[in-house]
């Protein structure tokens, strides 16, 4: 991934990232705005169009909370864990009304970026649900969460979905902070691998496995044994789980080249979505 250089007119986070969270929370409200049944399935989901939402409410709450210094516990980093503690959260919350959702995502998705301009320099890291990780790491976190169920919620109401270029490049610093934490243990066993990952006309990272362990980077490494080009859309709902990689290669949506280009299609196997 290339560096970014440019910074908010706030100054605490990478250019255009707090106006994305923004931009992103008011998209996913305007979606929910006017629903008056909420009971409607989300589709590829057991949750219905308001749990969704109450879990987006919940989730943009738990980050404003975890940016303005405070401890939260939440689950171990897994995906059973955080699949239980969703189910908590949303069991001890009854709201599911879609106007009093749509204001509950915005007004903490601004909370959340309110805290982290507001955090002194050199601040220390935050502990998040998926590990230790630096505020502005942390909006980008909001911004990824929230673009994974807002593309749900948009789906399972008809609309236009929020997900694009630009988000997904904002997304990069999370999901590549993320990475190394949502590894399928079993699919990577043994494996020794070096990955590159290009986004067309955008950023790229290196994803090394040795011997199972893996190590990713924001320079690719540099002799890849397979390089994957993939249109940044296609990227970010393979990574959440939203798309199904050999329908993307199907598609024209990803290219594979290098010397093992066969690594390919195995590549999000390696990884379990929380």
């Amino acid at each position: 991934m290339e560096p970014v250089t440019g910074r908010d007119a706030r100054g605490a986070l990478p250019a255009g990232l707090g106006d994305a969270v923004r931009a992103t929370a008011e998209e996913i409200a305007a979606v929910l705005r006017g629903v008056a049944d909420t009971s409607v399935p989300v589709p590829g989901s057991q949750w219905t169009v308001g749990e969704a939402a109450a879990h987006l409410a919940q989730a943009n709450e738990l980050m404003a909370e975890l940016a303005a210094g405070q401890e939260r516990r939440y689950g171990d980093g897994t995906p059973q864990s955080l699949a239980a503690a969703n189910e908590r959260a949303l069991a001890e919350f009854d709201e599911r009304a879609a106007e009093p959702l749509a204001g509950m995502i915005v007004a903490h998705a601004d909370a959340c970026l309110t805290a982290v301009e507001r955090s002194v320099a050199g601040a220390g890291d935050v502990v998040t649900p998926l590990g230790p990780m630096s505020r502005a790491v942390l909006a980008s976190y909001l911004l990824t969460h929230m673009l994974g169920h807002g593309y749900d919620l948009a789906r399972a109401l008809r609309r236009r979905h929020m997900v694009d270029r630009e988000r997904v490049e904002l997304s990069l610093p999370f999901l590549i902070t993320a990475m190394p934490r949502v590894t399928d243990a079993a699919a990577t066993a043994r494996l020794t691998a070096r990955y590159t990952i290009r986004l067309w006309g955008g950023s790229r990272f290196g994803v090394t496995f040795t011997d199972g362990a893996v190590t990713v980077t924001a320079r690719p490494p540099d002799r890849p044994d397979c390089t994957i080009l993939i249109e940044p859309v296609t990227f970010f709902l393979m990574a959440l789980g939203r798309t199904d990689p050999y329908g993307a290669i199907a598609r024209g949506r990803v290219f594979a080249r290098g010397r093992k280009p066969w690594l390919a299609p195995r590549f999000p196997g390696l990884f379990k979505a929380p």
